[in-house]
């Protein structure tokens, strides 16, 4: 990974520790604590055994040393027990504010930006990297903070007493960081590939099993199976390289503390032996002083080894977070650089007027998408949008739910549409697809988004006037029926007149109606369209449809083909032109009378 990258990305993770609050900072405490109760266990236990061995004094003499011992280990227990627990919840809380911060991005680039992308990899953005910087808050950076101050205090209370120990702790004290940033050095590139064959799997895999049956039916069942197996062993081969990091450099740093460790062995073995008489200030080396440096010296590395070790969760997180990053800074493009910063509340009659003048839609990368269209919606007006597929139908509705950049002028009420603020203006909207989506929960719960709070008298008025009550009434549950994911437990045609309900239940001034009626059966599009028009009056209304059979009521057709407006007016006078709204009308009829021929 390029170094300047990795910088970016360590900064933009320290950045965001302010969501841990102070529990942060108590982790760290109780490592300080943790500390500070290990020199005073050494201090204890050679106290004890140079009294016992060189002093030859009895053990009842040390009867408060062994009292005091014994609450020391208890409390170094409780310590490590307390920092455990609250380095979890600083991660815990960590992940929640970064996982509600992506789901609002996406919720706020809208489902266009979404579908750029495989269900899958989003997926492996909101669950698998969002968990993956757990350890490095949890961990990682509170024992960076300890492998700076523990040896440094273990060394405070060692050079007073010999000089040689201190200066051998000193020199060797490096050795552990520099080989973990060593074998480190391609473990955040490792990490970032796999978290990248990661999201291609989950992507391939999610995307495939959504299309299990269409993938049967053309009996395309073996080559996919091929697929899905060479991205697994892609992602197979990158988790690998990941645990052979892990494993070298664990290794590497457990060699290293063991040499430094047995150096300071030597030094004192030598000391006790005659062979060396230096570092212990001309008083003479004592078994105090060796037992206490010794007892010392594993907890003096301890620090920095543990910090090599979380120096993978730090890897792992920076791998994790180039995606999320890329994410939450992403801004969608815009032509209008001097926006206010505070955006105006939707104001004016509940059923708004929207006039467009030479308004160009474009894609988040900048691409021409539609336009440039001028028209106008009128308070209480109904229009209508029609054309061939790919014309660009869908992209004017998804411009006025505001998910698509524009350049030109929409006017809302007077204001521009970029000026308002998103979620007051999307207060007044209702939209309706041809894709119902109902959501894992109760039946009432689904109806009730707009509000939580709605009675269940509300909530049935609302399915009498979606015309699905009947089907409620029949249930056993009732409203407490279960929906499954992907609207299971009930057909498509029941999930959109559902779906219809719940979009009533904004009382919304404007309709947007992707091809509500295109999934359903004769008798479920009448009686969606029934509750349409008996909801919509009073209100605006832009709906695309194929349906052309149902257009006679509208007060105004739209007919677009290759992103720009080709025709304009009501239903007759465009059925008496020559051009394109006259031919697919007759193309429609025609096949029409094929089929019930």
């Amino acid at each position: 990974m390029d170094k300047s990258l990795e910088k970016v990305l360590t900064r933009w993770l320290k950045q965001q520790k302010s969501a841990c609050g102070f529990y942060l900072n108590l982790t760290v405490l109780f490592g300080v604590f943790t500390g500070l109760a290990l020199v005073l266990q050494a201090y204890l236990l050679a106290t004890m055994l140079h009294g016992l061995i060189i002093d030859d004094q009895p053990i009842e003499a040390f009867s408060n040393q062994l009292y005091l011992l014994g609450a020391v280990i208890v409390l170094r227990a409780l310590l490590a027990y307390g920092r455990e627990r609250v380095s979890f919840i600083a991660g815990m809380r960590l992940r929640h504010q970064i996982r509600q911060t992506v789901l609002d991005k996406m919720t706020e680039l809208g489902p266009v930006f979404i579908k750029g992308r495989p269900a899958g990899s989003w997926a492996s953005i909101v669950l698998e990297q969002v968990e993956d910087l757990h350890d490095f808050y949890a961990k990682y950076l509170p024992q960076m903070m300890l492998a700076g101050f523990i040896p440094l205090m273990i060394l405070a209370v060692v050079f007073p007493i010999n000089w040689a120990a201190g200066i051998i702790l000193l020199a060797t004290a490096p050795l552990i960081p520099l080989f973990m940033i060593l074998v480190g050095m391609g473990a955040a590139d490792a990490n970032r590939k796999n978290f990248s064959a990661l999201s291609r799997l989950s992507g391939h895999f999610m995307d495939r099993l959504k299309g299990l049956n269409t993938i049967k039916l053309f009996n395309r069942a073996d080559s996919e199976v091929k697929a899905i197996e060479t991205a697994s062993e892609a992602f197979r081969e990158r988790t690998m390289a990941v645990l052979r990091m892990a494993f070298l450099s664990s290794a590497v740093l457990e060699f290293f503390a063991a040499v430094s460790i047995a150096v300071l062995a030597v030094y004192f073995g030598f000391s006790f032996l005659d062979h060396l008489n230096f570092g212990h200030y001309g008083a003479g080396l004592t078994l105090f002083t060796g037992l206490f440096v010794l007892i010392l010296a594993p907890e003096f590395y301890q620090p920095l080894r543990d910090m090599g070790t979380h120096y993978h969760a730090k890897a792992q997180a920076i791998g994790a977070a180039e995606a999320l990053m890329a994410l939450l800074t992403y801004q969608a493009p815009d032509s209008d650089n001097d926006l206010p910063a505070i955006k105006l509340p939707y104001q004016g009659e509940r059923a708004p007027s929207i006039v467009m003048k030479d308004v160009v839609v474009q894609t988040a990368q900048g691409v021409r998408l539609l336009g440039p269209l001028n028209l106008c919606l009128t308070h209480g007006e109904h229009i209508a949008v029609v054309g061939p597929s790919g014309a660009g139908k869908t992209t004017l509705l998804n411009l006025l739910l505001g998910f698509l950049p524009y350049q030109g002028s929409v006017l809302v009420n007077g204001i521009e549409l970029r000026e308002l603020d998103r979620v007051s203006w999307r207060q007044q909207l209702a939209w309706l697809g041809q894709e119902p989506q109902l959501f894992h929960g109760s039946l009432r719960e689904n109806v009730a988004m707009s509000d939580p709070h709605m009675s269940d008298e509300t909530i049935m008025a609302l399915l009498e006037k979606a015309k699905v009550r009947p089907f409620v009434d029949s249930l056993k549950l009732g409203l407490s029926h279960p929906i499954g994911e992907q609207s299971a437990g009930v057909s498509v045609g029941q999930a959109q007149r559902i779906c219809l309900a719940r979009a009533l239940g904004q009382k919304a001034g404007l309709y947007l109606l992707d091809e509500p009626s295109a999934s359903l059966d004769s008798h479920s599009e009448k009686a969606v369209l029934e509750a349409l028009t008996q909801a919509m009056q009073g209100a605006s209304s832009v709906m695309v449809t194929h349906r052309l059979d149902t257009l006679k009521a509208m007060d105004n057709i739209v007919v677009v083909e290759g992103g720009k407006i080709v025709q304009q007016d009501s239903y007759q006078q465009l059925l008496a032109q020559e051009g394109l709204f006259a031919a697919m009308c007759h193309t429609q009829v025609s096949s029409l009378d094929e089929v019930q021929s």
